[in-house]
């Protein structure tokens, strides 16, 4: 008998949509107190004072919670804490001891750290709906706001006075690196070779005790353990370290949790991926999860401090982007919690904002670190770990949250930011000009952090008018996509217009790779269906170009809404003379979704 429990979802091709999201990641214990009262009397691992970096400051779940109104205020739809499972409880680094703040070391996947909570009896989250947890997941849906959670599965705790990598379920001890009687962790040692990808997906990183993966007990226990999370309602997980664990388990793990939720959005760290690195292109094109986008990261901080090549930098990532099988849904971002801030690097607070704008209307899904709204940055040592983790310093509105605020209302409205392509129209060191183009809606961004300059500009793709600036009210006209501008030192235009969005009972987003369309050329599909033209190329549906390597659309069904349709896709190349080219296979068959909407990957086949 079939599995009436399947979701249908699952079997149409669902996949969550988050390109309007802009995410804001925090480290909870930095974030706000929400429980300046709780006993700590016996707490050696927590200083009132905030000056032992090494030691929790009192951020908890509460304090998110009251800070919610805050973080809308300024447009944020996404909330990423550091981890939130049970830790170990510290561990010493020469005569220092090292609380795990971060959530990095866990001991339990099923239960929750008890620091983050109102009552420490709310640790066993699974055995009950009352807890802070589930409060704070309220308060942000009821917003249409969303919770990302970050979850590690490449280890567990490093050697601590209790001993290493015991790990516990809800409560009962399951492994113990020292007794691996059931071979839980692999047992070679730590990375010695950095350039050797069987020690960087074996031996230990940091001394942590390095799950095996090969072991079906440990692969069972990490799904059902974040299973039980993504069941409460979270939804996305950024999941951390994932370059240190093979790629077949990522597959598997990815597919399961899809089963799970098809609508929670999965992305990875591997640190400083780069699209000219082809280990970790191949992961994001075959992982099942996106990245978060190191390579944009780094072009964008040594822009912004002053190197020579400047905004050059940047555009050679983009250049790039067809390495990707979906550059656009990379999580981007400028600094985290394992690097300097950008202002401990000597960036100004301008060159700052100009970085928030470049980030925010850029393709990929922006990810702000918690506190640079607020200028926040602390630059003993050079503002390293554990410099880039103040306490956040205050929650008053500043120019930065007015830019933020913005420019993410725009992100969540604006089809050509969240899903079009990033096409430059002046490129140098001090000098960025792009469009951001999809369907009949357009963004066109000046960025300029050099002296006051003027450009002549053409080919912007906007429709003739006048426009006028989202940030500063400053008023363009454009003539048959011609304009000239004299850009003030330092300064960021940012100008839109909003097309009408795709509306039916069912909307397929259809996203194909690897077509061999030249500049001109129109990628387009056709199908066996009222709304795939029925093969009449005449009517076949066009889809946007993207990049190299990506065309994208958004198909509404009504007619075939719930139905079986078949398809496949064709190009038409400019000139009388010239003959489409259709794939060369037999013709794809896939589910319609009843309604809402779904989103297929395919691949051109020749």
């Amino acid at each position: 008998m079939p599995d009436t429990n399947v979701d249908l979802g699952v079997l149409a091709g669902s996949d969550v949509e988050f390109r309007a999201e802009t995410i804001y990641f925090l480290v909870l214990d930095r974030f706000a107190e929400g429980n300046p009262g709780k006993a700590r009397e016996d707490d050696e691992m927590y200083d009132a004072s905030h000056q032992d970096w090494n030691k929790y400051w009192g951020g908890d779940l509460q304090g998110l919670i009251d800070k919610i109104d805050y973080l809308q205020s300024f447009g944020i739809t996404s909330v990423w804490t550091t981890p939130l499972f049970e830790q170990v409880e510290s561990m010493a680094i020469g005569d220092t001891p090292r609380a795990p703040i971060h959530g990095y070391w866990t001991r339990d996947f099923k239960r929750i750290n008890p620091r983050w909570m109102n009552d420490p009896s709310e640790k066993r989250l699974f055995h009950r709906d009352d807890t802070v947890f589930d409060k704070l997941l309220e308060t942000l849906h009821g917003r249409d706001m969303k919770f990302v959670l970050d979850i590690v599965c490449n280890h567990s705790s490093p050697a601590t006075g209790r001993g290493k990598g015991k790990l516990y379920d809800d409560g009962r001890l399951i492994a113990d690196f020292d007794n691996d009687t059931e071979h839980w962790y692999h047992h070679y040692g730590e990375v010695t070779d950095w350039s050797d990808e069987w020690q960087v997906q074996n031996c230990e990183l940091a001394g942590l005790a390095t799950f095996n993966e090969n072991n079906v007990l440990y692969r069972n226990h990490i799904k059902e353990a974040i299973k039980l999370w993504i069941g409460k309602g979270v939804d996305a997980i950024r999941i951390d370290t994932v370059k240190h664990m093979p790629l077949w388990f990522w597959q598997e793990f990815t597919s399961d949790i899809s089963v799970a939720n098809p609508n929670v959005f999965r992305f990875g760290e591997w640190i400083y991926n780069h699209p000219e690195n082809p280990t970790s292109v191949e992961f994001a094109n075959k992982a099942g999860m996106s990245l978060l986008d190191f390579g944009l990261c780094q072009a964008m901080r040594d822009c912004f401090n002053g190197a020579e090549d400047g905004f050059n930098l940047v555009q050679r990532i983009f250049d790039l982007d067809g390495n990707y099988a979906g550059a656009t849904e990379l999580v981007t971002f400028f600094e985290n919690h394992d690097m300097p801030r950008l202002q401990s690097l000597g960036v100004s607070d301008r060159m700052m904002e100009l970085a928030l704008v470049l980030l925010i209307t850029s393709r990929g899904i922006p990810c702000l670190y918690y506190g640079c709204e607020q200028y926040l940055h602390d630059d003993t040592d050079g503002g390293d770990d554990p410099y880039n983790r103040p306490m956040m310093p205050g929650w008053e509105p500043t120019e930065a949250t007015r830019i933020i605020g913005i420019l993410a209302e725009e992100r969540r409205h604006n089809q050509a930011v969240q899903l079009g392509n990033n096409w430059p129209k002046w490129v140098d060191a001090d000098s960025y000009v792009f469009t951001r183009c999809y369907r009949d809606s357009r963004c066109l961004v000046m960025l300029n952090k050099g002296p006051e300059r003027q450009l002549e500009l053409e080919n912007l793709e906007l429709p003739d008018g006048e426009y006028t600036c989202l940030l500063t009210g400053t008023t363009i006209h454009i003539h048959e996509g011609r304009v000239t501008v004299d850009l003030p030192e330092q300064s960021a235009w940012v100008f839109a217009t909003r097309g009408k969005p795709v509306e039916a009972q069912a909307v397929i987003r259809l996203q194909v790779n690897g077509a061999p369309t030249n500049p001109g050329d129109r990628l387009a599909v056709i199908g066996d269906c009222e709304e795939l033209g029925n093969w009449d190329l005449q009517k076949a549906y066009h889809l946007d170009c993207i990049n190299s390597n990506t065309w994208f659309g958004e198909i509404p069904f009504d007619t075939s809404a719930g139905s079986a349709i078949g398809y496949k896709y064709v190009i038409f190349t400019p000139g009388e003379n010239e003959a489409p080219q259709r794939e060369n296979r037999v013709v794809r068959r896939r589910l319609v979704t009843p309604e809402g909407s779904a989103k297929w990957r395919d691949r051109w086949e020749a």
